[in-house]
C-alpha cells in the first residue's frame, strides 16, 4: 500500500490515511504509522490519530522535538481540524454547535449528555448533497474519542456507514479529515485533502458552491 504524502516539513510531515486502515498495527496487521515508517526509511512519532474507520490527513513528527511542540499545540487547541461526513437521515438543525459531556454506553460506543462538565464541542454546517444527504463540515474544539459521529447522532443524523451509532450501511464510514491549520515556528500552515471521489464523496463542486475550500475563514457558529 502506498500511502499518500500531502507535503513534507523538515521536522513533520502530513499524511492521508486510507479508510480501513488501522492506526497503529494489530492482530499481526501492521498500522498506518509503520505502513509510512517503512515507505519513507524513517522513525515516525505520531501526535494525533484517527479512528480506523476515518481517512485524512494525519500528522507525525521525524523528532522527539517537534513531537513535543506539535502534541503540545494539541493540547493547546491550537491547531484547527476540518472534517467531512455525509448523512443520510434529517437532521434536527443544519448548522450551529454540539456541546455536551460524553459517556461509554454500550458496544464500545458512546452518547452525548445534557451536562456541561468536561464537554465535548463541536461546530458546524451542512448543506444538501443529493435527495435526503447532507454534507456536513465539522470543526471540533475538542479530540475525544468518537466525539463527530456522537455529535451527528446526536442530531438524529448519524454518518452514513456508521452502523455503531445506527447509521444507513454503506462501503465505509464516510467521515474524512478534510483540513488542518496551525502556526509552526511563527509560519502558518493551511493543509487540505478532498476525500477519494466516488459515487457519495464527489463533493468538490458543492464545497467550492459553500465557498468551504478555505474553511479557517468561515465565520462559525459562537462557542
Amino acid at each position: 500500500m502506498e500511502i499518500e504524502i500531502l507535503f513534507q516539513h523538515d521536522d513533520w510531515l502530513a499524511a492521508i490515511k486510507p479508510e480501513g486502515l488501522n492506526f497503529h498495527s494489530e492482530d499481526g496487521e501492521a498500522g498506518f504509522v509503520v505502513l509510512l515508517e517503512k515507505q519513507l526509511g524513517i522513525k515516525l512519532w505520531p501526535v494525533h490519530r484517527l479512528d480506523k474507520q476515518t481517512s485524512g490527513i494525519l500528522l507525525l513528527a521525524k523528532n522527539k522535538q517537534s513531537c513535543q511542540v506539535l502534541s503540545e499545540l494539541f493540547a493547546q487547541r491550537k491547531v484547527e481540524k476540518f472534517y467531512l461526513a455525509v448523512c443520510s437521515a434529517k437532521m434536527k438543525k443544519k448548522q450551529g454547535l454540539i456541546k455536551g459531556d460524553m459517556t461509554a454506553a454500550r458496544r464500545g460506543a458512546y452518547k452525548l449528555q445534557k451536562t456541561q462538565e468536561n464537554p465535548a464541542i463541536t461546530q458546524f454546517y451542512s448543506t444538501a448533497l443529493k435527495p435526503g444527504w447532507r454534507l456536513c463540515l465539522l470543526k471540533p474544539k475538542t479530540g475525544k474519542t468518537h466525539q463527530l459521529r456522537v455529535a451527528l447522532k446526536s442530531l438524529s443524523a448519524p454518518i452514513l456507514g456508521d452502523t455503531l451509532y445506527a447509521g444507513e450501511k454503506a462501503d465505509r464510514l464516510y467521515l474524512h479529515s478534510f483540513a488542518i491549520q496551525f502556526e509552526y515556528e511563527d509560519e502558518t500552515f493551511t493543509l487540505l485533502s478532498l476525500p477519494k471521489v466516488d459515487d457519495v464523496f464527489t463533493v468538490s463542486e458543492v464545497l467550492a458552491d459553500q465557498n468551504w475550500l478555505q474553511p479557517w475563514s468561515l465565520n462559525w457558529p459562537k462557542l
